[in-house]
């Protein structure tokens, strides 16, 4: 199937309109007209080739959410017209220990991400969902529930299931004190979920102008991280730090924030640490350090299910797909609050 897309050609290039070619749909596949999809900063650094990887032609997108236009012949949980979600992965090996366990994002036989990847069938590369159509394996599927908006919940396919996923696995529940350390696209999403779950939430900002902003997004509390007093003042309070910063940024001033046993969970920075952790802070506290990728596929079910429980979706822009680029320059300022969503109807005016 011929499907219009937008696509960058180079690392410089910019993205552009471009034609590509979406299978025929195999027995376990689903095909969906995409309605809206998110704009991720990883599709930023894919796109420039920030990484290294990146395979050309590439079309990014993975917070995909549109409707069922057709399904494979094995297929008995989708039926043309549902609300559909595709957020970071299609395929894993299905075979692995995580895999087994609904942890397909810790695929230990390589998953597939949702673009700028090879197929595991045919040894194509992935396109993603900056494109009118996807053809997706149902496994790879979520429902998005009705009770939610269709664009607003594009981003829980990426930045809703990452906070989401460490939140639920570390056991977040009412009486919990959760710090949440910046204020972009995850941070926010951090601090409506954990409230969600019952925790008392401090946001962490370097800047005191974040402080209401922080508030009006469910932040019961706000310490400015660049004032020693409010970090000396708050040593020893916390269960958990859910750390959305995306660069190299010392942990330790945080770490001594955390309560014995307490844990900082890193979701945005994919970096070397920088400085050293001091591992004192960690032994005497028995305090923890770790990481947390996307969810799996019955993890991400349930972070939707969760948020229409809860009436929890994303603040986004709108965007005509003509002005990508412009958004592009826009993400590199954090001029945005908090998710541009490509509205694909403009795709065919493009």
């Amino acid at each position: 199937m011929t499907t219009q897309s937008y696509a960058a050609q180079s690392e410089t290039s910019g993205l552009a309109p471009f034609a590509i070619d979406r299978r025929e749909p195999r027995p376990d596949d689903v095909v969906i007209d995409i309605a809206y999809c998110g704009i991720c900063h990883t599709d930023l650094h894919f796109v420039e080739n920030d990484w290294g990887m990146t395979v050309y032609p590439v079309v990014p997108g993975h917070e995909i959410v549109g409707h069922v236009t057709a399904v494979g012949s094995e297929v008995t949980n989708f039926k043309v017209g549902d609300r559909v979600g595709v957020g970071c992965l299609v395929d894993s090996c299905r075979q692995c220990e995580p895999c087994q366990h609904g942890l397909e994002q810790y695929c230990t036989g390589g998953n597939v991400l949702t673009y700028n990847a090879e197929d595991r069938h045919d040894g194509s590369i992935t396109f993603g969902g900056y494109s009118e159509k996807i053809v997706v394996s149902d496994r790879f599927v979520v429902s998005i529930p009705d009770a939610l908006d269709l664009a607003a919940a594009a981003p829980l396919l990426c930045a809703g299931i990452t906070t989401y996923s460490p939140l639920r696995h570390f056991g977040v529940k009412a009486g919990h004190k959760v710090g949440v350390i910046g204020m972009g696209g995850l941070g926010h999403m951090g601090i409506k979920l954990a409230r969600a779950m019952g925790a008392e939430v401090t946001l962490f900002t370097r800047s005191a102008d974040k402080a209401a902003e922080g508030e009006r997004q469910g932040a019961h509390h706000v310490i400015v991280s660049s004032d020693e007093s409010q970090m000396e003042a708050a040593a020893g309070h916390f269960d958990f730090l859910l750390d959305t910063v995306p660069v190299a940024h010392d942990l330790n001033p945080y770490i001594a924030t955390l309560k014995h046993s307490g844990v900082h969970i890193l979701v945005g920075m994919p970096e070397p640490l920088d400085p050293p952790v001091d591992g004192g802070a960690l032994i005497f506290g028995r305090r923890s350090v770790a990481g947390s990728l996307i969810g799996g596929l019955p993890e991400t079910q349930e972070c939707l299910d969760f948020c229409a429980e809860h009436g929890i979706t994303c603040d986004i822009e709108m965007l005509d797909i003509r002005k990508v680029n412009e958004a592009y320059e826009r993400l590199k300022r954090g001029d945005v609050r908090y998710r541009f969503v490509i509205d694909m109807a403009t795709l065919k005016a493009a």
